[in-house]
Formats: C-alpha cells, sequence, structure tokens
C-alpha cells in the first residue's frame, strides 16, 4: 500500500497498557486516545513475559472498545529471544492482530524482513516503528521505507537520549526529534512523540505537545488518561484552518487553469496536499 492509498487516521493521542493486565484493556480502549498500545517490552519484567505474551495476544484484539481506536501490540527487540517469542505468538494469535510497534530498531532490514515474513504467510498486520537508537536516527529514512506495511513512526526520546549521550530536553533533542518528522514525511507515515512523563506539569506537557506538532509531529504519547484531552487539542486542527482548508480544495477543484490562486496567494501541491490531510485527521477525530 503506497502512501498515497493509505488511509489517513487521526493519530493525535496514544496509551500504553501492559500485556499481563487484560483487565485494563477495555478501560485504556475507551479512556479518549486515538491509539492503544498494549506493551510486552518496558512495562513488563522478565519473569512476566511469557504470561503478557500469551494475555496479549488472545484478549487484546477481540477486547471490547470502539472502533475507531487503533489497537498495536508492542513486542520485544526482534534481535532477542523474546521478540522472536513475540512473533511466533501473532503468527499463532486465534485472531488477526491489526499492528504491532517494533522498538529498538537499528536498520531498515529487520523491519524489511518481518514484512517479507507476513507477505509470505499471508498476514496482514501493520507495523508501527520506534526511532529511539542512534543506528535508527541514522537510518531513518531508509527505515521509513523499508515497507509499505509501516503507519507511523514514533519517537523514542528516553532511549535516544542515553545513546546520543544528551540530556532527554528539548533542545538536545530537537535535531533527532526533526530527523524523525523528516522521515515520516519522507514516506508519507505519521509522526508520533515521545510521552511527556512529569504527569503533574500540565503546562509543561501542553507547551512541549505544541512545539512538537509546530515541528511537524502528528501526535504525541500520554503516560496517564488525564493528559489526552489536552494532547487531542493540540494535535487537532482548528475549525478556522479546516474551513479554509475546505474552501482551498474547492477552488482548485473549479479550477481550470493548473495554477490556483487563492486569496492572494499562489496554491502549489504540497499546500493541497496539507489540505486534504488536515480535513482528513479532522473527521476522522469525529469533528464534522
Amino acid at each position: 500500500m503506497s502512501s498515497t492509498e493509505r488511509p489517513i487516521r487521526a493519530r493525535r493521542s496514544f496509551i500504553f497498557a501492559p500485556g499481563n493486565r487484560p483487565d485494563m484493556f477495555p478501560k485504556a480502549l475507551v479512556c479518549g486516545a486515538d491509539i492503544v498500545c498494549v506493551d510486552l517490552e518496558d512495562a513488563i519484567a522478565p519473569g512476566d513475559k511469557d504470561d503478557a505474551r500469551q494475555q496479549a495476544f488472545a484478549r487484546f484484539p477481540g477486547a471490547e472498545g470502539p472502533a475507531r481506536v487503533e489497537r498495536i501490540i508492542r513486542v520485544n527487540c526482534l534481535r532477542t529471544a523474546d521478540g522472536m517469542k513475540d512473533v511466533q505468538a501473532l503468527l499463532d494469535a486465534p485472531a488477526p492482530v491489526p499492528a504491532i510497534m517494533l522498538p529498538k530498531v537499528k536498520g531498515p532490514e529487520e523491519v524489511r524482513n518481518l514484512g517479507d515474513l507476513f507477505d509470505e504467510l499471508g498476514i496482514e498486520t501493520r507495523l508501527h516503528v520506534i526511532i529511539e537508537t542512534n543506528e535508527a536516527l541514522e537510518a531513518a529514512v531508509e527505515i521509513g521505507r523499508a515497507s509499505d506495511r509501516i503507519e507511523a513512526l514514533f519517537f523514542g526520546g528516553v532511549d535516544m537520549a542515553a545513546d546520543l549521550r544528551c540530556r532527554s530536553t528539548w533542545m538536545a533533542l530537537q535535531y533527532a526529534r526533526s530527523r524523525v518528522v523528516h522521515a515520516a514525511a519522507t514516506s508519507g507515515l505519521d509522526a508520533i512523540d515521545v510521552p511527556y512523563l512529569d504527569l503533574e506539569d500540565r503546562d509543561g506537557m501542553i507547551e512541549e505537545a505544541t512545539r512538537a506538532a509546530e515541528l511537524g509531529f502528528t501526535g504525541k504519547g500520554a503516560i496517564h488518561p488525564k493528559q489526552i484531552p489536552d494532547l487531542n487539542t493540540v494535535f487537532m486542527p482548528d475549525e478556522a484552518a479546516v474551513a479554509r482548508a475546505r474552501r482551498v480544495l474547492e477552488a482548485f477543484a473549479s479550477n481550470r487553469s493548473g495554477l490556483l490562486v487563492f486569496e492572494g496567494k499562489l496554491i502549489e501541491k504540497p499546500v493541497l496536499r496539507s489540505c486534504a490531510r488536515m480535513i482528513a485527521v479532522y473527521e476522522a477525530a469525529g469533528r464534522r
């Protein structure tokens, strides 16, 4: 599926739920996030991996919740034994798994090989990739192009800061964030920013989310449901911008010259694509 064929979804916010807590799956699905990701990696202790794996693949795909919420399972690094067990559990899952998230990726071949395996076996599972290693940052564009199954690139700021030997601040990580946005835009993917970890600093979270949106991110993670309304607001196109985007597309549709000047400004194809995307996100989020 090419980037022009890939449906545009609202991915303004996401939240994790631990794979060994199936009682939390339905609660997470109704908390307001656009994406719910059940975690088999960082949130799960080594001794609980097998149980979490079994619970996640057996119960999360069919858990009760709104159809509009995107469901993802974050597997363990594919270069580990637990990652290989996760892939086998996906292949043996009783119900189709909509999407998985790949952590600690270092290069495009990891993504490409998994996509090829899914192609061979007729598995329709989509992919989300976290850019959180120095190697992945260097190869971000190639990773984004590695498979047509990829839906979004996620920025893993905590691990990235450790790999880059820098502080986990906005300024220290701005270059890395920009590379992720660049790679995502190159392949028509969404770019999702790392969660803001200080739950009590609402103003700081909103400020960082606003900066991320200005930089080109399409959404941001949450560590608690109370952060989600603010994230959805920050990454939701406002009504005035959507109304203008609709007028631009209407003007282009009725334009016969191939050259559109709208409200005194020349409108070129990248602007038209941006307008179409803005409207699609607005509508996918339930606003008409």
